[in-house]
This record gives structure tokens, C-alpha cells and sequence, in this order.
């Protein structure tokens, strides 16, 4: 069975759609294509190759060669005062004989519509999505579409290859949104890991002794029994302690309190990750303990708050004199309460939550600045997650609105390759 090539490959370098950073470094490496030591039928396979693993990587090759089309979308600026005064015969005077008009003049931008071979699979929906910054990759898009979490005019669409038309609207759920261009949450596998060396240890001791299971006991008479709560709600009562201790470590407290409480989310941490042997008896413990942290907590507080303030004045013998005028300690109170009301207005919207797939507060992506543009063809609203096709990707002079990373000539061959094949 011939063995599947890498997604990301440094040995063969292809930039995909995606945030990554072999995708950053593959469009670094680009060159431009080689057009004297390589043959012309070469130079469009490898603009094919590339182009391909790039635009619409998810899509078959057989399936692309139907929506391929000839005929190119492209539009030039006309001048209206010129079409108003003129019609056009001008153009042609001398034609042939040598006369060239405005030769003082630049020479006008070229159009590159040989750049937008691959316009076709811009009006996918799953490349409308990623386009739009909604997801780190087309394939994620994709799979938001079959997810069910995406809605076309506001009806759900599951087929990630709906054809947009112009004015179309498509909405994506913004939780998964979050998910998507957020930062991931790292997960630490330490308990997992030290429960199946364990298991091995166990294992591996039974069969250098020889011992065998005991054998089974005689049935006893029947006793009511006691209903206990299952793993899995277990582990969602341990994960409602983490989310308290994460409300906890957001509020104002002491920095040893805070040592204290860090030092048991690591328990809870490890409880969580041992949640299929977890026993009612953890829980309890738990329980107990973040009573006790809070109980210890909110006296120390209660006792700040009683004890007066001693005041700040200094007295006339202190050669140093006052450390602080009166007005620079209004100007640093205020200050410190604007800076505390805005840290409480952040927290209210981007607050710490060990409940959610993505890393809070939350962060944008890695790698994601460089990806970050949206068409022109787009209009985004991010604060709903929707977008709007407003039309279809055109060529105009000097710029191809299909957003690509290759050079020009590397379209102009895959074009050339699609036009005629072989």
C-alpha cells in the first residue's frame, strides 16, 4: 500500500490554508518559478502541484475540473468624463501607421486575471469561513459545516460546498469561533500517565509471583442499596471546584492566599485527570479543604477591614519631608480605581472559566497575524460572527482579489495547465 505523504513536510514544502507555522515557512521559501532549465510542460505541473495544495486542498481533482471555467471575471476603471465627451474613434486614429498617443505618459497598470484561475472555490462556503477569520484552517471550517454550526440566510447548512451568491449571508456559532482563533489550552497528561505506569507495575508483579485473582466470594444476602454518584458526575462536580477556584484567584486577594489556592487547583487538577477511579471520599475532601481556604480568606479580610488605617502624615522634624503631595495622591488614587474598574469591566466578558475547550482569558491564535486579512468581496461583522458575500472575486489593474501567496507567473502556468491539459 503506497504510503500517504505528510500534511506538513519539510522535505517537500507546501503552503496549506492554515495558521501554522509550517505554513508561515513554506510561503517564505516561495521562489519564483524556474523558466529556463525546466521544460514548459514541468513549469506548469509544479504551478499546479503547488497551487493545488494551497486552493481548495479538500476538494478532488476531478471535482475541480468542473468548476474550472475559461472565462476569467475581470474589470478595467473607465474615466465618465471621458465616455461623455468622446466616443471612442479617437482611439484609432493612426492607427498602424505608427502613432502611439500619450507616450509621455505612464504606462497603465497590467491586470492580472490569469491570477484568478481558483475564483471558482472562493464562493465554497467553507473558504467564505475561513476568508471571514471564523476558523484557523479550511478544514476546520469544513467541519463546522458538518457540525451542524453554521447557517446560510438563516438556515443551517451542512454542505461545506454550497456555492455563495452574491448577497448571501452566513453566520457562524461563536462559541466556536472563540474555540477556533483562540489560544488552545494546554493539557497536562502527567496523571494519566503515572495511573497506567502503575497499572503496568501492578500487572507485571502478578505474573512474576504467579498469583492468580482470588476467588470469588459467596453470594450475601441482599442489602439496600446505596445509590452513588457515577464517574462522570464526579467529574463535573470536580470541575465546578475549578471553576471556583478560578473565580477565587480573579477576586482581590493576598498573594500568599493565592499561593495557597494555585497549590490546590494543582490538586484538583490531578483529581480531574484521575476522574474514572475517583471515589466519593476525594470529593468530600475537597470540598472540606476550599471551605477551609475560603473560610481563612474572608476572616483575614474581615480583619483588614476592621483594623483603621494609620495615617499617612509626616511630621515636621523629618528632614526628608513629605514623601507624597496631596494632589499626586488623589491623581495616583484615581488612578488605581480606574485601572481596578477597567481589570472588573474585562474580566466581565473575558474572565478566567476552566469550563471552556479554549484558553481564558482569551488570546488570539499563534501565528495568527500573519493570516489575518479579509478580502474585498467580504463584509465581516465580528462582534456576531457573520458575513455577508457581497459579490465575486474580480481582477482589476495591478491586483487579483483571490487571495493567493504565489507569484504571478506560478497562476499564469496553472492556468495554462487547466486550460489545456497535456
Amino acid at each position: 500500500m503506497r504510503k500517504k505523504p505528510r500534511f506538513h513536510s519539510l522535505k517537500k514544502l507546501k503552503v496549506r490554508q492554515d495558521w501554522s507555522r509550517w505554513s508561515l515557512y513554506s510561503i517564505s521559501q516561495l521562489k519564483a518559478p524556474d523558466l529556463v532549465r525546466r521544460t514548459y510542460f514541468q513549469q506548469k505541473w509544479t504551478a499546479k502541484s503547488d497551487t493545488r495544495a494551497y486552493h481548495g486542498e479538500q476538494i478532488r481533482e476531478k471535482k475541480w475540473r468542473r468548476m474550472f471555467k475559461r472565462n476569467l471575471p475581470a474589470v478595467v476603471p473607465m474615466d465618465h468624463k471621458y465616455l461623455a465627451r468622446y466616443d471612442g474613434s479617437e482611439q484609432a486614429a493612426g492607427r498602424g501607421a505608427g502613432v502611439d498617443a500619450n507616450e509621455d505618459k505612464r504606462a497603465p497598470l497590467a491586470t492580472p486575471y490569469m491570477q484568478m484561475a481558483y475564483f471558482p472555490i472562493e464562493r465554497r462556503l467553507d473558504t467564505a469561513i475561513f476568508r471571514s477569520l471564523f476558523a484557523s484552517s479550511v478544514r476546520q471550517a469544513r467541519q463546522f459545516c458538518v457540525h451542524g454550526l453554521v447557517r446560510v440566510n438563516g438556515k443551517k447548512m451542512p454542505y461545506p460546498g454550497y456555492m455563495l451568491n452574491p448577497g448571501d449571508m452566513f453566520q457562524v456559532e461563536p462559541s466556536s469561533v472563540m474555540f477556533a482563533t483562540g489560544a488552545r489550552k494546554t493539557r497536562t497528561s502527567t496523571g494519566r500517565r503515572i495511573a497506567k505506569e502503575k497499572a503496568t507495575e501492578r500487572g507485571t508483579a502478578l505474573s512474576q509471583t504467579g498469583q492468580t485473582p482470588p476467588p470469588p466470594t459467596q453470594a450475601l444476602p441482599q442489602q439496600p442499596i446505596r445509590e452513588e454518584p457515577t464517574p462522570t458526575e464526579l467529574k463535573k462536580h470536580l470541575q465546578s471546584l475549578m471553576h471556583d477556584v478560578e473565580d477565587v484567584l480573579i477576586a482581590d486577594v493576598k498573594a500568599k492566599d493565592k499561593q495557597k489556592f494555585r497549590a490546590f487547583r494543582q490538586t484538583v487538577r490531578k483529581a480531574i485527570s484521575l476522574w474514572r477511579t475517583a471515589n466519593p471520599e476525594t470529593i468530600s475532601t475537597l470540598d472540606t479543604q476550599l471551605a477551609f481556604l475560603k473560610t481563612q480568606v474572608a476572616k483575614a479580610s474581615a480583619a483588614a477591614a476592621s483594623t483603621p488605617s494609620s495615617p499617612s502624615s509626616t511630621s515636621d522634624d523629618d528632614p526628608a519631608g513629605p514623601l507624597m503631595s496631596p494632589d499626586d495622591q488623589e491623581k495616583l488614587k484615581s488612578a488605581f480605581e480606574k485601572l481596578r474598574f477597567e481589570s472588573q469591566h474585562a474580566s466581565a466578558w473575558n474572565a478566567k472559566d476552566a469550563r471552556l475547550p479554549y484558553a481564558t482569558p482569551w488570546r488570539p491564535r499563534d501565528y495568527m497575524a500573519a493570516f489575518a486579512f479579509i478580502p474585498r468581496y467580504l463584509e465581516v461583522n465580528q462582534n456576531i460572527c457573520a458575513a455577508v458575500y457581497l459579490r465575486h472575486p474580480v481582477a482589476r489593474p495591478g491586483l487579483a482579489e483571490v487571495p493567493t501567496p504565489f507569484h504571478q507567473e506560478t497562476g499564469q502556468l496553472a492556468f495554462n495547465w487547466y486550460l489545456r491539459r497535456r
